[in-house]
């Protein structure tokens, strides 16, 4: 049997293309013929549309946010195992969910491969030239992206731009993280270069969606070198060094500043509003993944929002089935929250007696832990969870029709106040403090004056709390690993994983088990190692390259196709 990896590349080639009449309710086209089927413009839209949901599918289940919270230690779920492993650090190359992580990016990876392919060599005549270059920059977006993952997550990954290439001869040596990292930017700054700045149906991601997704990987590549521009030799070798290359900082500065400059996208007025059905594809999101609304009986495979299962604790919040009764948000996470940032908490995380209109409808509301008894032990997990079919019209059983948030405006803001702070201790530029306090500003929050400046730790909390539950806060840690690395494993280390906490109803507070034991059952003790996971076993069997005992290799760039002085000039 080929691995999981293999089988997906040579899938992709023929994965159904949805048709093209409506980007949020498509129907599947099957033996698509591909010389006749890339005959119109329209033709190219539709080629793209599977990059915002299919191939993601595996990836937005589970692995999203039992990697990008779980890991970092925002969830506790003792009894799930496809979060635990990764919550504990004790995760191996067969640990549930690895494989679909690992399979769903290669999945984006070769689907974008085949589209990128088929548009330069069968699109016909009646393709106009800016449908053509649109679709590339599209599917390479997505390809950018996936690598950004690939390189955060495993420290590795096989680059490569012609899936036919790796079906007949998969066992290649790896590329190593930094030239990962590269080619992602690479493929992003394409993106930024040629998207249109208007997305082409609703949900379509647009060059300020490029920009974004830019300042977030920079930041990456400042940590992974040395000073200037990446040229395949300064790749930084010290992982304690405590300093970033400043070109990086500075290109991610002027990329989250093209975001921001556009009034094409603004914060939403209501934190809650995010994650509401009504407000998909809303003016702060940059990139969201886009989920069909209706039964799992009649969506295809892998067009569905499964998260809010995964998280809902009851019938009385999620259709029929619900697997998130012991999915809680961590105490860590729980413990970390202002008192102050009674807002953003709310919509996050349902702690007792909080009060939820859009749940049980019919009954006037849900209230946690009043309306139904849920016990005294923790806090579940509110974001994302929507209520049930009688309360919105849109939830079924395993679907939810709700997007999954992948950049929002509110990150570009704090990217670029943590892309100004650079290798400071602080700073009170008042571009970084305008942005920052946009985003305590909308969270009720306490902003900073003008003579006050800002710290790591203000941009850490911020980023913690605001994109809670958003898959985002692991990849922070290992972004501040590459410079930082000690302080990030002594981090880790002083977490109170796995930690039970329960409502006292005498105080009316949430209180740490009396008998927790640091590092919590379980729990294995962070070194350097725990910053990258294993790859897959499936994997690993089947091409000796990924076993982690065998060094990556360089990837042999060509010519820059974009010129960076161009794309911020």
């Amino acid at each position: 049997m080929k691995s999981k990896l293999i089988l997906i590349m040579a899938l992709a080639g023929g994965m159904a293309l949805a048709s093209c009449e409506d980007f949020l309710d498509q129907e599947n086209t099957t033996n698509l013929n591909q010389e006749t089927f890339f005959d119109s413009d329209a033709a190219i839209t539709a080629a793209t549309a599977p990059l915002y949901n299919y191939v993601w599918s595996s990836f937005n289940e589970k692995a999203y946010y039992s990697m990008g919270d779980g890991r970092a230690n925002n969830i506790t779920a003792q009894y799930s195992d496809y979060i635990y492993p990764y919550t504990n650090l004790n995760e191996t190359s067969l640990a549930a969910g690895l494989d679909d992580a690992w399979g769903a990016f290669y999945s984006v990876v070769a689907q974008a491969n085949n589209t990128i392919n088929n548009i330069r060599n069968h699109a016909s005549a009646n393709v106009s030239e800016t449908a053509k270059t649109q679709g590339i920059a599209e599917a390479r977006f997505m390809r950018g992206t996936a690598y950004w993952y690939l390189a955060s997550l495993w420290g590795l990954a096989i680059i490569y731009e012609n899936t036919s290439d790796l079906v007949n001869n998969y066992v290649v040596p790896a590329n190593n993280r930094t030239d990962v990292m590269e080619f992602a930017i690479r493929d992003l700054e394409y993106a930024a270069a040629y998207l249109s700045d208007t997305p082409a149906q609703t949900g379509r991601i647009t060059k300020y969606s490029a920009f974004g997704m830019l300042s977030r990987v920079y930041l990456s590549m400042a940590g992974l070198t040395d000073n200037g521009e990446y040229n395949g030799s300064n790749i930084a070798t010290d992982p304690n060094r405590g300093t970033r290359n400043t070109y990086y900082l500075d290109l991610a500065k002027k990329a989250a500043l093209k975001v921001v400059g556009t009034p094409n996208y603004d914060l939403m007025d209501n934190y809650g509003d995010l994650f509401t059905y009504a407000n998909n594809n809303c003016k702060e999101a940059l990139f969201q993944l886009q989920w069909l609304s209706g039964s799992k009986d009649v969506l295809p495979w892998g067009s569905m929002q499964a998260i809010t299962t995964f998280f809902g604790w009851s019938t009385m919040v999620t259709d029929a089935t619900n697997w998130g009764g012991a999915t809680y948000c961590s105490w860590d996470l729980w413990d970390e929250y202002d008192p102050k940032d009674v807002i953003r908490r709310h919509y996050s995380v349902a702690s007792y007696g909080e009060h939820y209109p859009d749940m049980n409808v019919r009954g006037g509301g849900y209230t946690y832990g009043v309306t139904e008894n849920r016990g005294s032990q923790g806090a579940n997990i509110k974001k994302y969870v929507i209520g049930t079919n009688a309360d919105n019209g849109v939830s079924y059983q395993q679907s939810s029709g709700l997007n999954t948030h992948m950049l929002r405006l509110a990150e570009v803001y704090l990217n670029l106040a943590e892309a100004i702070l650079g290798n400071d201790a602080s700073t009170a530029d008042p571009t970084a403090l305008f942005y920052y306090n946009k985003v305590r500003t909308r969270a009720g929050m306490p902003t900073k004056a003008t003579n006050e400046a800002i710290t790591y730790e203000d941009l850490r909390y911020e980023r913690r709390i605001e994109l809670a539950f958003e898959g985002q806060y692991w990849y922070d840690l290992i972004r501040r690993s590459y410079y930082k690395q000690q302080e990030v494993v002594n981090y880790m280390n002083n977490q109170n994983r796995n930690a039970s906490y329960d409502y006292n109803e005498t105080t009316g507070k949430y209180e740490i088990s009396e008998d927790y034991v640091a590092p919590g059952k379980g729990v294995a003790t962070a070194t350097a190692s725990s910053l990258t996971l294993p790859v897959s076993d499936v994997d690993q069997n089947k091409n000796h390259y990924l076993s982690g005992t065998i060094e990556t290799v360089p990837y042999a760039f060509g010519e820059r196709e974009v010129s960076v002085a161009d794309l911020y000039k």
